[in-house]
């Protein structure tokens, strides 16, 4: 009875909240909801609806059925004073939303046969979705995976960070070069999204720092004559996976304070007159500006402050809804820093509290510490954020004082363990002191956080053992690891149909929410049937692929199915060694034309697909680009190749695309340096797809390793330790003149081969390797690569080898849901529990 009772007073207390009745919110018919967007929203009927009017119209619907759990999973929260965590991120790199919705609400196949009996194709529908690509490489497709786990695993949180008008730019390929187009994926505007006007908070900049004593005669300090822009909210709903939770990804944009200066437009001043309201908006305008000058760094700092000053005043305006005090705000609030860019919401915080609540210093860095924890992921130095104080003093002046009080507070806690002659003293220091200063913002983010954590056991340890060593003698209990996952919803039961459907048909689906259970396809490994099945689930995707390739790019060449398809699809960086991926098919190609009889009989075919973006003011990587495209223009059209060799570049690397190459790839690239990739997820996304892979021993490959055994992989190259002796004393020329392989493909790729209409273009190339000391020892691992891929061809050629080690990579691949991630997160950095969301 008592049950029942408290059953009812729910269902009372929700009915309150809607406007209208809570009935059953599914005897409204998907059929209606789409024909009523259509005429009512869309103003269409039957004979002028066009294909992107049936997208807009069927996500609308979509978002309707979200939104009854959407409102009540932010008001259970808040009626239960939960803890939340906020996960700050300069980057969300979403992709497609609604594929994602539809299987988290187990609504796809309905779906897909209303449409149907409507007369359209929901996978055609579908694809006039534009990416969502608030995020250029894995730390913003990290961030989207883990809003899908979080809300799975049914844990209050929110996702914070900017909805830029441009997401990463579109590539496009001409003449080989890599050309970069605006991606206005807002163009038409977005019908997941909802604008909260309500919510919208002035962000300061600029200013000067005035000092006053208050009533209690204490020093204060008042941020005045600023410059202020408005960050107004736009939410996006996260639906967990088969519950009622949705939760919030709030997304900020710059609106100006004053859209129009009457004033100039009356004294003939048209431009000046929206000069202002242009300069403003700018700071959500674009994902990551070019900071190579003064003016791209100014607008970097501004769109990190700008996305965490509005988070925190939402943050801090949601807490005091149920508290009047802050005694509990870090028992409350959990706050996340996805890497060193939100690091200034630490100073911010502090002078919230400080300047605006005026609590003493001391209670106010212990609810900061207390509140923020920090996820590092990278350990290249140059990598490590760090902004000039003068750039501070002009647009933070009043954060650099709290910095710099920070800083002084924490040198003297080290000094009295130290002494203040230790050179520990100027590595930890926040401010890098020298001709110019600048504020370390890694530095700041640990000395700020109650947790710092790597994102692979690997690269924690670096973190411990090298680049952190200092802070780690210092903090020992604050560093942590908590090695990346992805979200299987969307990168095995959504990106791959045809092994979902063979995987759930023979274990049932409690993978979809539980990994692990993949191990039960281990048994099935050597079963004949069974591997037949699980090469004809990778054949269709290869023919998916193929479809879209020949769909997307100008390739008119002939695509073999049956060859290994060997996938390199990443943010192109000198590290990851796309370079060293191109040195083997050069290699490969002068094997095949030094004897085409004996390729013929000996060398397994290979189709090698590239997929990458180089951020635009890096040449080096732009002109990578531009040799695969060349190296492919001439394999790809050679007739004594034939089909032994197909070389490709994937123009304008997605999300969408991934969710394409990854279920058709049979090999998977992961060849960074030893010891500078975090961690990498891709690689995961490949394993769960059953790709095996070829990597050195960095990042996760460590653990993927581990999981799948040393028979399943093929590892190759120097050891993190091998590579930190190595380089002392590395002399590239040494491998170049002991090898006769190696010289020749770097003679070529000098000589213009390639290339004869631009000579001397790929010179660069050839003197990073050889003249300029080959910083990622390509030249180094080369042998060794050679030798792994070449396991890799007589692998391949066993039919029934290759599919059991493909089953067992796929079984093994439990570790790295974002699932088992986020459950981490939540158990021992978050302390935040799962809330059942009640109907």
């Amino acid at each position: 009875m008592a049950t029942e009772k408290a059953t009812k007073q729910a269902t009372n207390q929700e009915q309150s909240i809607f406007f209208t009745d809570a009935e059953d919110e599914s005897s409204y018919s998907l059929q209606n909801q789409f024909a009523e967007h259509l005429e009512f929203r869309l103003v269409k009927e039957r004979t002028t609806v066009q294909p992107n009017d049936a997208y807009k119209a069927l996500a609308l619907s979509i978002r309707d059925r979200l939104i009854r759990n959407w409102i009540r999973t932010q008001h259970q929260y808040n009626e239960k004073d939960v803890k939340k965590v906020y996960y700050l991120s300069l980057e969300f790199l979403m992709g497609r939303l609604m594929g994602d919705a539809l299987i988290n609400m187990g609504f796809y196949q309905e779906c897909f046969e209303i449409m149907k009996e409507l007369g359209y194709d929901l996978d055609e529908i579908k694809e006039l979705e534009h990416d969502m690509g608030l995020g250029n490489g894995g730390l913003g497709r990290l961030a989207a995976c883990f809003l899908d786990s979080m809300a799975t695993l049914e844990l209050p949180a929110f996702g914070y960070g900017i909805r830029y008008e441009f997401g990463i730019f579109k590539q496009e390929i001409e003449f080989g070069y890599q050309v970069e187009y605006p991606d206005n994926w807002l163009a038409y505007g977005s019908p997941w999204e909802v604008m909260r006007e309500e919510l919208t908070y002035r962000v300061k900049f600029g200013g000067s720092v005035e000092l006053y004593h208050d009533a209690k005669d204490r020093l204060r300090f008042n941020w005045k004559s600023t410059e202020d822009v408005l960050a107004v909210a736009y939410d996006v709903p996260i639906p967990g996976y088969k519950n009622k939770t949705v939760n919030n990804l709030r997304l900020w944009q710059a609106r100006a304070t004053q859209d129009f200066d009457f004033r100039s437009f009356n004294e003939g001043d048209y431009l000046g007159a929206v000069e202002g309201k242009t300069n403003t908006e700018t700071i959500s305008k674009v994902l990551y500006p070019n900071d190579n000058t003064a003016e791209g760094k100014v607008l970097r700092l501004k769109q990190q402050f700008f996305f965490v000053s509005a988070s925190l005043r939402d943050i801090i305006r949601s807490y005091k809804e149920q508290h009047k005090t802050f005694d509990k705000f870090a028992d409350k609030v959990a706050i996340q820093l996805n890497d060193t860019h939100p690091t200034i919401a630490i100073p911010e915080l502090m002078r919230i509290l400080v300047d605006e609540e005026g609590m003493d210093w001391e209670d106010a860095w212990k609810i900061t510490t207390n509140t923020f924890a920090y996820t590092n992921h990278t350990v290249l130095s140059e990598a490590l954020e760090r902004w000039s104080v003068g750039l501070f003093e002009q647009l933070l002046p009043r954060h650099l004082q709290i910095i710099y009080e920070i800083n002084h507070r924490f040198l003297q806690m080290v000094i009295q363990f130290y002494g203040a002659d230790h050179p520990m003293i100027s590595q930890v220091s926040i401010i890098q002191e020298g001709d110019q200063k600048y504020v370390r913002m890694a530095n700041l983010a640990i000395v700020g956080s109650h947790s710092v954590n790597g994102v692979a056991a690997l690269h924690s340890k670096i973190l411990c053992d090298e680049l952190f060593a200092d802070f780690y003698r210092l903090y020992p209990q604050k560093f942590n690891n908590k090695t990346n996952g992805i979200t299987q919803r969307r990168w095995l039961k959504e990106a791959n149909p045809f092994l979902c459907e063979l995987i759930t048909d023979t274990i049932y689906d409690d993978w979809v929410t539980d990994l692990y259970k993949l191990k039960e396809l281990e048994r099935f490994a050597d079963n004949e049937e069974f591997q037949e099945r699980w090469r004809i689930a990778k054949n269709l995707a290869k023919q998916q692929l193929i479809q879209q390739i020949y769909v997307d790019n100008d390739y008119s060449v002939r695509i073999n199915p049956d060859s290994i398809f060997d996938s390199q699809v990443k943010r192109l960086h000198e590290y990851k060694r796309q370079l060293l991926n191109v040195l083997h098919v050069i290699t490969l190609y002068n094997r095949i034309k030094d004897n085409p009889e004996w390729a013929r009989k000996h060398i397994t075919p290979r189709t090698v697909l590239f997929g990458a973006k180089a951020a635009p003011g890096y040449s080096q990587a732009k002109l990578i680009i531009k040799l695969i495209n060349s190296v492919s223009d001439v394999i790809n059209h050679d007739p004594d190749v034939g089909d032994l060799l197909k070389v490709f570049f994937l123009k304008n690397y997605s999300v969408s695309l991934a969710q394409k190459i990854i279920p058709a790839s049979d090999l998977s690239e992961q060849i960074s340096t030893a010891g500078l990739e975090a961690s990498g997820t891709g690689n995961m996304k490949f394993q769960l797809n059953g790709a095996l892979t070829i990597g050195t021993m960095d990042g996760a490959n460590v653990e993927i390793r581990e999981e799948v055994g040393d028979d399943n992989i093929f590892i190759f190259g120097l050891l993190s330790d091998e590579v930190a002796k190595i380089r002392a004393t590395y002399n590239p020329w040494d491998y170049y003149n002991s090898n006769p392989e190696l010289k020749r493909v770097l003679d070529m790729i000098r000589d213009n081969y390639f290339n004869h209409e631009e000579p001397g273009i790929f010179q660069p190339i050839f003197d990073s390797l050889t003249h300029h000391g080959d910083r990622y020892l390509l030249l180094a691992d080369y042998a060794s690569y050679i030798q792994a891929q070449e396991r890799v061809s007589e692998t391949y050629k066993n039919k029934a080898l290759w599919t059991r080690m493909s089953i067992l990579n796929t079984a093994r691949s439990g570790k790295f849901s974002s699932d088992r991630t986020i459950n981490e997160y939540a158990k021992e950095i978050w302390n935040v529990k799962p809330v059942k969301i009640v109907v």
